[in-house]
């Protein structure tokens, strides 16, 4: 049985004082990061620097990015040279990732890091990146081989001489959220399912403060649920449900904030079977709703003044006697019927009775997350996610929140017209499209139709959930995409006062 994994396994030290032999003799491995040119200066303050001034000369002239020496110490620690000009947010991020990399193929359990010749702003943005680099690095997603991992494993990280102490707390909370998100959406399929999810959500939400609530079929049906319900007739058991969150600080009341995240736990498309291919990693269709849950993670760890919570739809999307059928019409919680279209757009069939359920507690903002639409990754690709809004101002936010943070998205259009390819003759609303153009934007469309005008909402479809190699900081394939940008977008305003600057 799947037990939860410790999210925080990397210490990270800050010390303001000069090292000492014994200083560097403690380290397995040394992280030394200079500007793109710099001063002789700089150099004098590193050890053996005249050295390392001519290795750094002799690595650029042979076109080496990150040139590697020894200490001439008692262990002969290993020594990574790094240069760093100014830039975005996402190529810091992407540039810390290839540091730690390349520190990491020494395995070292203990990682020194000294950044020279800096002011204390650049600094600052340096031991940021380089935090959440290694934070993201440090954190194992789950392995089943049967032979246990022989590499040492790094635990320690100490920022050396750094100057001024660096606040790394929204960067560490950051780090816990994407860390759960990823966790639990690299979890295989048989070992997280309807029944599994909830209950180590519950373990984590424990040691947090936060309260579980289970909305199983049986409340569901009497709550008016049955788009939810369409997708999970299909399954076998009878144990999906809507999982709701609570976070309360102290004398808070009902959620300012509402985080909804799609947790489909493996998708076969149902009736309109995917192919093979397309089906293989259905099992992280469930991202949507484990950036939800790291997301409303890091805001308890955070301890923010506001109430949050998180309702979360959990379900497979099964082929069988019983899974729902193209031309079914629905009833959703909000009374609106949907003529069903194609079984594989069910995540937009989930959400719809979420958003509806969730949206009557009158939210200062909603955020959704989901893994929605090849179509927003046939857009933007896997580099970008994809974000929409019930207010247009929004835009512009998103998208400069989405720079800051790294976590890169770009706004589509909402405009009503696009609602003429949902007409239906027979109900409210179609599921979809059936020409799949533009189903990003549709869906979208589809999902404003449960969320009440008075209240702001985003969607975000997480076309950059999932990337080859990793994604800025992140290593993985699976990226966790969306806690950070959520923590950046928030930042110290509470959801009221985002919610104003968005109208």
């Amino acid at each position: 049985m799947t037990q939860l994994t410790d999210f925080n396994p990397l210490r990270i030290v800050q010390s303001s004082h000069q090292p000492t032999a014994t200083t560097w003799d403690s380290l397995d491995h040394l992280l030394i990061v200079l500007p793109e040119a710099p001063t002789s200066d700089a150099f004098r303050k590193l050890p053996q620097g005249g050295r390392l001034e001519r290795v750094l000369d002799r690595a650029r002239a042979a076109g080496v990015d990150y040139p590697t020496s020894r200490l001439n110490n008692s262990r002969a620690t290993g020594i990574t040279l790094a240069t760093r000009t100014d830039g975005t947010a996402f190529g810091g991020l992407t540039w810390a990732r290839k540091c730690i990399a390349r520190c990491l193929a020494e395995r070292p359990g203990q990682l020194g890091i000294v950044i020279a010749g800096f002011d204390n702003q650049a600094r600052e943005k340096l031991v940021g990146d380089l935090a959440a680099a290694a934070l993201a690095a440090a954190f194992e997603l789950p392995r089943f081989k049967s032979e246990k991992p022989g590499a040492r494993k790094l635990r320690r990280v100490r920022f050396l001489a750094s100057g001024p102490r660096v606040d790394l707390s929204s960067i560490q909370a950051q780090a816990l959220g994407n860390n759960i998100a990823r966790w639990f959406t690299a979890l295989p399929p048989n070992e997280l399912d309807a029944a599994t999810y909830p209950r180590l959500m519950e373990a984590l939400c424990e040691t947090h403060g936060i309260a579980v609530e289970i909305l199983d079929e049986s409340r569901l049906a009497k709550l008016g649920a049955h788009a939810f319900l369409a997708v999970s007739q299909g399954n076998r058991n009878r144990d999906a449900g809507i999982v709701r969150l609570r976070y309360r600080p102290t004398g808070a009341g009902r959620a300012e904030l509402i985080l909804v995240g799609k947790g489909i736990l493996f998708d076969t498309g149902g009736t309109n079977l995917k192919p093979f291919k397309s089906m293989l990693d259905m099992h992280i269709d469930m991202q949507g709703s484990a950036v939800a849950l790291g997301t409303l993670i890091a805001l308890a760890t955070l301890q923010v003044p506001y109430s949050v919570d998180a309702w979360l739809a959990v379900t497979e999307n099964r082929i069988s006697a019983t899974a729902y059928k193209p031309q079914d019409v629905i009833r959703a919680a909000n009374g609106k019927t949907i003529q069903v279209i194609h079984t594989d757009a069910e995540g937009r069939m989930v959400l719809a009775d979420t958003l509806a359920l969730a949206a009557r507690e009158e939210p200062q903002l909603m955020i959704d997350y989901a893994t929605l639409t090849g179509a927003c990754v046939g857009a933007l690709t896997q580099r970008y996610s994809g974000v929409f809004s019930n207010r247009r101002t929004a835009n512009e936010i998103l998208r400069e929140a989405g720079a800051r943070s790294g976590e890169r998205v770009w706004p589509f259009p909402m405009d009503e017209d696009y609602d003429e390819m949902l007409r239906s003759d027979v109900a409210d609303i179609k599921q979809c499209s059936t020409s799949g153009y533009g189903d990003h934007i549709l869906a979208a469309r589809f999902l404003s139709k449960f969320v009440p005008d008075e209240v702001p909402w985003i969607h975000v479809d997480l076309s950059a959930g999932q990337h080859k190699g990793g994604l800025a900081h992140v290593p993985t394939g699976i990226t966790g995409f969306g806690v950070k940008l959520t923590l950046e977008l928030l930042g110290r305003r509470t959801p009221a006062e985002l919610a104003a600057a968005l109208s």
